[in-house]
């Protein structure tokens, strides 16, 4: 009797599976804000600079993480390296929170487009970007705009 029991557990545990898996999930892509060259909280030493010749996409920024990710794309007929952008933190309601420049160590082909992190801005990690999923813990949406400050371009191989 007591085998009978035992198999009859193994085999009812068996029929009961957890799903891991979640159905029905689409992606929207939110591009990053590109600077408008006319803003006025803008550096004046960057009227030389081509801010077409990258493009940002795919930003991520969950409250828990330390670093900030995204899809940086060449547009230029050129390999370029080291690229440098002025990162734009706002909330919902366009309010500055902080802006910084940031040097993003990438060599990139022309027309390529590889995925890079940087340290976040938020050390605290009380905020996290408006598109991404909304976190379980008490936190801040914010948007972020960002704007080409110059590029490396390597010479030689």
């Amino acid at each position: 009797m007591l085998a009978f029991l035992l198999m009859l557990l193994c085999v009812s545990t068996l029929d009961a599976r957890t799903r891991t898996t979640r159905k029905h999930l689409t992606t929207v892509e939110v591009p990053v804000l590109m600077l408008e060259a006319d803003d006025s909280l803008l550096p004046d030493s960057l009227t030389g600079v081509d801010a077409a010749a990258v493009s940002l996409k795919g930003y991520n920024k969950r409250a828990s993480d330390a670093k900030e990710s995204f899809f940086i794309t060449n547009n230029t007929s050129q390999r370029m390296s080291a690229v440098r952008l002025l990162l734009r933190y706002t909330t919902m309601g366009g309010e500055l929170l902080t802006q910084r420049t940031v040097t993003v160590p990438v060599r990139l082909k022309p027309g390529e487009t590889k995925l890079v992190e940087v340290k976040s801005f938020d050390v605290q990690r009380q905020f996290y970007y408006y598109a991404g999923p909304k976190p379980r813990k008490q936190a801040t949406p914010f948007k972020v705009a960002y704007r080409l400050t110059g590029y490396d371009i390597p010479v030689g191989n």
